[in-house]
């Protein structure tokens, strides 16, 4: 029998140090508990991904002293684990490298070098060409590393050379739906070969990029074996016996802090929020930020947003600012108060009425003879922005922006204004999804025994802007209703408008859509970064040119 430890880290890019203590530490737990092999993620020495640092000689020095230090953690067991490795021709592969008796012994190179979506890796890599086999008691492992598995050849090249188990490092970001794709591909290699698969994932936040965890093993018979946590980090342990003692594997799976290894089936909501929750909590906490603080408008969004920092950091750590104008109703004040005070937040309200007329005064030659137009609106946001960022330098918290996806698609935000802050929780979500996720929060605050945290005028009313009179989203937008589907068929599922047109939408609100979206990618190449838990976000996902004479048909 051999025991194989997965260990389901969260490191931190570029942190080489950190990430080495956190490594060596659970391959001392994973002695402990008599592993005989311990499988660390793709990269995990350096976190995935380290983007341009891998350009910086200086980094990849520093990366070869840290992949020596943590070869003296394997005198009494073996590590397989992830980093950059540079040849003697000055050539940079993805690789992971088993470390034995306080020695590499060897290393594989990723062959299939992924460079869609979200990934860049021919940026940095030079692809490998074949594959790498040890042998631990009675077995042949073979190493591979992520994308590799999502290509038939390289399992079977693997095969071919007489491996008995797959290793599969990986760094797999999250996103809705993306558990099923993975495990279904993963049995399709599994069918073709009759090798078992051992599957370990990196877990946690790395600026727009949220990754799951969820490491699991799948039988030669395509049966599940183990199935890691999801958005947490743990130590998992499998038995592995082999063909020649019994026919299946035995397993006995210990987390972090000794929690279940059972998996629960999760509402798509709750597999969401977590991320979101994780994700806002790693780059506060990566970053340095002692607490983040927001504009609380008593509207959805922010209500939202709220929560999910309260969750993420603990109300001590989390500070919420209403900022009333002229035409913000008295109720939006009351729920604004009313989710600070069910969260635990402090709380406070700062009007710009004074603020809005310093500002009029100042350009009252500049606007003399011109109408009070949109100009206005944006000015009571870029004063709700000045003062929330003048909180946020002089109390050292970063500011969460409070904006969804069907806002910033079709630029219904305001640059320097409501667009402030250094990271944007909602940003890959829908206006629709929103609700989804508050009546989901408030459900899930109830079922615990505890008040709804969003208060429910916030879900009920039509939502606004509140910078004009009696102003509405709808004064500007088609309904959410019909606006978020055909936003997801033309951004996510880069749809043209005729085939969106087809789908039963109207025309011209479907062209209108359109032009919205083209014409505002300059506000989008501004904002903050967020959270990506759709196949096609802002930012990594989709690279637009701002300037730009293409007009979608």
């Amino acid at each position: 029998m051999c025991r194989i430890a997965l260990a389901q880290i969260n490191p931190h890019v570029g942190a080489l140090q950190e990430n080495l203590e956190k490594m060596v530490a659970f391959a001392r737990q994973a002695e402990a508990s008599q592993a005989d092999l311990i499988l660390f993620p793709e990269l995990s020495l350096t976190g995935y991904p380290p983007e341009d640092l891998l350009l910086r000689p200086g980094f990849l020095g520093q990366v070869d002293e840290a992949l020596q230090q943590l070869a003296q953690a394997s005198s009494q067991i073996s590590l397989v684990v992830g980093h950059p490795q540079v040849d003697d021709h000055g050539r940079l592969y993805n690789a992971a490298s088993l470390l034995q008796g306080g020695e590499l012994v060897l290393s594989y190179h990723k062959q299939e070098l992924p460079n869609y979506g979200v990934f860049d890796e021919k940026r940095y890599f030079m692809p490998g060409y074949q594959p790498q086999l040890f042998i631990l008691g009675a077995e042949r492992f073979a190493l591979t590393i992520c994308e590799d598995l999502w290509h038939p050849p390289v399992m079977a090249q693997a095969k071919a050379m007489g491996a008995t188990v797959i290793l599969n490092l990986n760094a797999s970001p999250y996103h809705a739906g993306k558990r099923g794709e993975r495990e279904a591909t993963i049995r399709q290699r599994v069918a073709e070969c009759g090798l078992p698969v051992v599957y370990v994932n990196q877990v946690g936040g790395q600026d727009e990029l949220i990754f799951d965890g969820g490491s699991f093993v799948i039988g030669a018979d395509g049966e599940s074996r183990l199935q890691g946590r999801y958005f947490e980090e743990g130590l998992y342990f499998y038995d592995h016996h082999s063909s020649s003692e019994v026919t299946t594997a035995s397993v006995a799976t210990i987390a972090a802090e000794d929690k279940s290894e059972v998996k629960v089936e999760a509402e798509v909501e709750a597999e969401i929020y977590q991320a979101l929750v994780l994700a806002t909590r790693d780059y506060v906490d990566k970053n340095g930020f002692p607490g983040v603080i927001l504009g609380l408008s008593g509207g959805i969004d922010s209500a939202l947003t709220l929560a999910i920092a309260v969750d993420a950091l603990g109300a001590s750590r989390v500070e919420g600012v209403s900022m009333p104008s002229l035409y913000t109703a008295q109720m939006s004040v009351e729920d604004a108060r009313q989710e600070a005070e069910r969260l635990g937040v402090e709380f406070r309200v700062i009007p710009i009425k004074q603020s809005f007329d310093a500002f009029l005064e100042t350009l009252t030659d500049e606007f003399a003879g011109t109408a009070v137009d949109s100009t206005e609106e944006n000015i009571q946001a870029r004063c709700r922005g000045v003062i929330l960022m003048a909180i946020a330098n002089k109390k050292n918290r970063m500011l969460l922006t409070t904006g969804n996806k069907s806002e910033m698609s079709v630029g219904y935000a305001t640059l320097y204004g409501d667009m402030a802050g250094g990271f944007a929780p909602l940003k890959d979500l829908s206006k629709l999804l929103v609700y989804r996720l508050s009546e989901w929060r408030n459900r899930a605050a109830v079922e615990a025994g505890e008040a709804e945290v969003i208060p429910r005028r916030a879900i009920d009313r039509p939502p606004s802007a509140e910078l004009a009179p009696e102003q509405k989203d709808s004064d500007s937008l088609p309904p959410y209703e019909i606006l978020d589907p055909i936003l997801e068929r033309y951004i996510e599922q880069q749809q043209c408008v005729e085939e969106i047109v087809a789908a039963g939408f109207e025309e011209a609100v479907v062209q209108r859509v359109a032009r919205m979206v083209d014409g505002n990618e300059y506000k989008r190449r501004q904002a903050p970064p967020g959270v990506r838990i759709t196949i096609r976000a802002f930012g990594r996902d989709r690279r637009y040119p701002i300037t730009s004479g293409f007009r979608s048909q």
